[in-house]
Parts: structure tokens; C-alpha cells; sequence
């Protein structure tokens, strides 16, 4: 709920069968849902009734999910947007972030998955990679604090400021603390198109992350690895426990 009124997704998908049974889900967890079969339909809507995100298959009749998330995103539009594709290999996801969507999930897929990921691009709207979303929030992470507003971590007296990348990812983590967030995703928060870095540099970054908040980074209790699909920030260091 936002207010005094549920949050509006459509979902846009040709798969009837598919398309009815993900709407009945999501209106069930207290959202308004829009079913839409074609891209075309999407855009008429979107003159009149605005969603707060758009939950969209990528091969679609006609005009594709990526032409039409392109349309909107050149016509400033920035309605979060969820990729729905049968087979969402990690070149369609690190396209459909670089065309300016939010997420990419693959079908078929659990609808407890998908519905973590709608709360959590909801949670994210308003954040502007680079940029806090609350300067005074402060952030428990284990023995540590992480200073929005600093950009640092703190523990008593010490304080370590985090370089861009480290900051950017962090905050990505946290602002979506117990959902997984996937490598491509902080590839795309911490990174610019023209930076030209291979997923690796995800990695890379993690292992350092690790090595500052982690009581053993080889064991890691806050920021875990989820085999397959990417990282999710654990605030309690026991729940959620995934494959390091």
C-alpha cells in the first residue's frame, strides 16, 4: 500500500493462461493489477492510467518488451519496469538494464520471486544510483555502520570512505536487505556503459566489501552469495543463509 491507495502494476504478457494466473497472485498480496496482452495496448494505457510499475514480457506479438521499454525511456518516462523472458540469458539482462529497466526474471518462475522483486523496485522508485536515498540513514552492518550521508563505514572511532563502486553497490544491497540483487543490476548501479568491465569487476568488488564489514570474509555472513544469480545483504547475519 502507498497511502491511501494499493500500489498499480501492469502486466503485460501475450500468455493468457500465464498472464491471468500472475494477476491473481499479485491482486491477492493487496496490488491493482492491469492484465495487458501487447506493448501496444501498454502505451495507449499509459495516457490514461499511470502505473507504479509495468511488469513486461520481452517477446511479444508485434512490438518487442526492449522496443517498447526503449520508446518510454526516450520519451523520459522512467516507470519502473520488471522483464519477463522465457529464457533471460545474462547478455538479455545486462540489455534490458542498459535499455533501463529494473530487473530481468526468467520464466518459467516462482511467483513468491517475482512478487520480492516488485517490493523491491518499488522500494528503490526514487533512488538515483550515486545518490542516498535518506542522507541520515545509518545502516547496521554486523560491528560497522554504514554512513549514507559519509559515504563510509564506521566502527567506534575508525571510518573507512568507500569508493564509488563500493558505495553504490552497497547501497543497492541494503536498500533491498533479504532480496537477491542480481550481478548484472549491480553491474549497472556502479558502473557507466562507458566504463566497458566485465561482470568480474562485481566480483571484485564484493570480495572487497567483504574484506571491511565480514568477521570472516571466506564465511560471509552479510552479504552472501545466491549460486546463479547474484548477492543479497543479510541484516541479521544468520537468516537466508545462501551458498558463499
Amino acid at each position: 500500500m502507498r497511502g491511501t491507495r494499493p500500489y498499480r502494476l501492469f502486466v503485460v504478457e501475450d500468455d493468457a493462461a500465464l498472464r491471468d494466473e500472475l494477476c491473481r497472485y499479485l491482486e491477492k498480496q493487496g496490488l491493482a493489477v492491469t492484465p495487458i496482452a501487447t506493448a501496444e495496448e501498454m502505451l495507449q494505457r499509459m495516457h490514461r492510467l499511470r502505473p507504479d510499475l509495468i511488469v513486461l514480457g520481452i517477446g511479444l506479438p508485434k512490438m518487442s518488451g526492449f522496443d517498447a521499454c526503449k520508446k518510454l525511456r526516450a520519451e523520459g518516462d522512467r516507470v519502473p519496469i520488471i522483464f519477463l523472458e522465457a529464457h533471460c540469458e545474462p547478455v538479455d539482462r545486462v540489455l534490458g538494464l542498459e535499455m533501463g529497466a529494473d530487473d530481468c526474471l526468467s520464466k518459467p518462475l516462482l511467483e513468491r520471486e517475482l512478487l520480492a522483486r516488485v517490493r523491491a523496485v518499488l522500494r528503490r522508485a526514487a533512488f538515483t544510483p550515486g545518490a542516498p536515498i535518506d542522507s541520515s540513514a545509518a545502516i547496521g552492518i554486523g560491528e560497522y555502520i554504514f554512513s549514507v550521508a559519509s559515504r563510509s563505514l564506521h566502527r567506534g572511532d575508525d571510518m573507512r570512505v568507500l569508493n564509488a563502486v563500493e558505495y553504490a553497490m552497497l547501497a543497492e544491497l541494503t536498500t533491498n536487505a533479504g532480496v537477491t540483487v542480481s550481478r548484472e543490476r549491480l553491474m549497472a548501479v556502479s558502473h557507466t556503459r562507458k566504463d566497458f568491465v566485465s561482470l568480474r569487476a562485481v566480483d571484485t568488488a564484493v570480495v572487497r566489501l567483504r574484506r571491511a564489514v565480514e568477521p570472516d570474509p571466506a564465511m560471509p555472513r552479510y552479504i552472501q552469495t545466491v549460486r546463479g544469480h547474484g548477492y543479497v545483504f543479510v541484516p541479521d547475519g544468520t537468516s537466508l543463509r545462501m551458498s558463499a
